[in-house]
């Protein structure tokens, strides 16, 4: 829909009449800019001097230059718009990304060669994130009691994580006979 302010901007800037000015509006659906460039290709008015740069300022430039500094002024802007908008893109994708993978890849705990618990990777981050003084010191009681802990998925199923595991669980049961065992060693002695 075409308004009269429309019209009345449109007549003033080009120099036309109303019913031009309405025609050329209505063509366009009410878009000033392209009514401008639809006139100029009529022939109906005459386009600005020095390239097509539209402006309202006159600072004495030259036409060329003031639509080199348009062009660059236009495309910083749209630089740090886009850049900002390819920003949050990208950091959606990387964290979809990772939420996936997380979710595909589970962390297990097991005794004695069942499994007791199952979690994906990515309950495990939140935990370790959001509540690390308290998951951190059960996970190390839970190797104290004989809980072992590994990884399987695509991208962490892999033996060289879970032999790292293993290590872990084997060095923590050696601690325990060794503690145990001076234990009984020095009851013995006491005796």
């Amino acid at each position: 829909m075409v308004t009269l302010q429309q019209v009345e901007e449109l007549r003033r800037y080009a120099d036309i009449t109303f019913n031009e000015a309405k025609e050329a509006l209505e063509e366009t659906n009410g878009d000033i800019l392209e009514a401008i460039i639809n006139l100029e290709k009529k022939g109906r008015i005459e386009p600005p001097k020095g390239g097509g740069y539209y402006s309202t300022k006159d600072s004495g430039e030259t036409g060329e230059q003031k639509s080199s500094e348009a062009k660059s002024g236009t495309e910083s802007t749209q630089k740090t718009s886009s850049s900002f908008s390819d920003l949050v893109n990208r950091f959606t994708t990387f964290m979809g990304k990772l939420f996936h993978k997380g979710n595909r890849n589970i962390f297990e705990v097991s005794k004695n060669g069942q499994s007791t618990m199952t979690l994906p990777v990515t309950v495990l981050v939140i935990l370790l994130l959001f509540t690390f003084w308290i998951t951190v010191p059960l996970m190390i009681i839970g190797l104290f009691f004989g809980y072992k802990y590994s990884f399987s998925g695509p991208e962490l199923g892999k033996e060289e994580v879970n032999r790292t595991m293993d290590q872990v669980s084997d060095v923590v049961g050696n601690l325990k006979k060794e503690f145990s065992g001076e234990n009984k060693n020095d009851k013995n002695t006491n005796s």
